[in-house]
C-alpha cells in the first residue's frame, strides 16, 4: 500500500467506515485512511459512479475499501450501513460521521415541518443512529467516533443556511455528550468542524457572489479544500496523536473564527 508522506503507524489496518464518503472531504477522507494502510468503509447514496471511481483508484494503490450505500436521510438506515461495512470489514475500529447536508436554502421564516425533518434527519439523526450502531463494535478493542460539524454551528450560518446551522450546533454538543459517556468504553468521541471548503456542497448551495462575501471574512485570504481537513481527522483517530483530547472540536477555516 502506498503511504503518504507522514505515516501514522496506528492507523495502519484500522477499520474505519466513512459516512458521506464520495465527494468532497469525504472522498479526501478515504484516501487518506487507505493510504495509511486502514481498511475504509466507503458510504454512498446518489452519487454512485463517483463512489465506485474512488473505491477502483484506492484498490489501485493496494488499499481495501468497502463500497456501502445507504440514504442518510431516512431513518434507520445508518444501522444498516454500520452492519454492511462490519459484514465487508469484518470489524469496526472507528467511525466518521461525516454525511449531511444542508437540503435547501431557507429562512426560518418560510421554514416548514419537511424542511425541518429533511435537514434533522439528514445531519443529526443520521449521527445518533449510525454512532449507536457502531458502539457494540468499538467497544470491544476501543476505538473512535469523529463527527463533521461545521463552522455554522459556531456562528450562526449564511442566510438561508440558519437550520443546517442548527443541526450542527446538535452535533457538537452530541459530541461532549457522547465523549463522556463513551470514554469509560474506551472509545474516543471529537469533532472537526470545517470552514468555507470547495467542495460539491458548496457548488450545490451557494453562489459565487455568496462565497465571495465569505472570502472576504478569512483572515488566510481563500476558500480551504478538502484535503485542508484531512490532517485534523487522522490526528484525532490516532491513540498515539490524541489518547488524551476528549470530546473537541477542532476548528479548520483558515482563521475565519478562533473561537
Amino acid at each position: 500500500m502506498r503511504k503518504t508522506t507522514l505515516e501514522i503507524p496506528d492507523l495502519q489496518d484500522k477499520a474505519v467506515l466513512i459516512t458521506g464518503a464520495s465527494t468532497g472531504i469525504g472522498a479526501a477522507l478515504a484516501q487518506a485512511f487507505a493510504s495509511q494502510g486502514a481498511l475504509v468503509g466507503l458510504h454512498y447514496n446518489s452519487s454512485v459512479a463517483a463512489a465506485k471511481k474512488l473505491a477502483s483508484k484506492i484498490e489501485s494503490i493496494g488499499g481495501t475499501v468497502a463500497l456501502v450505500q445507504g440514504d442518510a436521510s431516512v431513518p434507520g438506515e445508518m444501522a444498516r450501513v454500520v452492519e454492511a461495512a462490519v459484514g465487508h470489514l469484518g470489524r469496526l475500529d472507528g467511525l466518521i460521521n461525516n454525511a449531511g447536508g444542508m437540503v435547501a436554502r431557507l429562512s426560518y421564516q418560510d421554514m416548514t415541518d419537511a424542511h425541518y425533518d429533511a435537514v434533522m434527519d439528514l445531519n443529526a439523526r443520521s449521527v445518533l443512529t449510525a454512532s449507536a450502531a457502531a458502539i457494540p463494535y468499538l467497544k470491544i478493542r476501543g476505538g473512535f467516533i469523529i463527527n463533521t460539524t461545521s463552522i455554522a454551528a459556531r456562528n450562526g450560518a449564511s442566510n438561508g443556511a440558519g437550520l443546517y446551522g442548527s443541526a450542527k450546533a446538535f452535533i457538537s454538543n452530541v459530541t461532549r455528550g457522547m465523549a463522556k459517556e463513551l470514554i469509560p468504553l474506551r472509545i474516543r468521541v471529537n469533532a472537526v468542524a470545517p470552514g468555507v471548503i470547495a467542495t460539491p456542497f458548496h457548488e450545490r448551495y451557494s453562489t459565487q457572489q455568496q462565497l465571495d462575501e465569505l472570502l472576504a471574512t478569512i483572515p488566510q485570504g481563500r476558500l480551504g479544500i478538502a484535503e485542508d481537513c484531512v490532517g485534523a481527522f487522522l490526528f484525532l483517530a490516532s491513540e498515539m496523536l490524541s489518547s488524551y483530547v476528549i470530546g473537541q472540536t477542532l476548528e479548520v477555516n483558515g482563521g475565519q473564527i478562533m473561537p
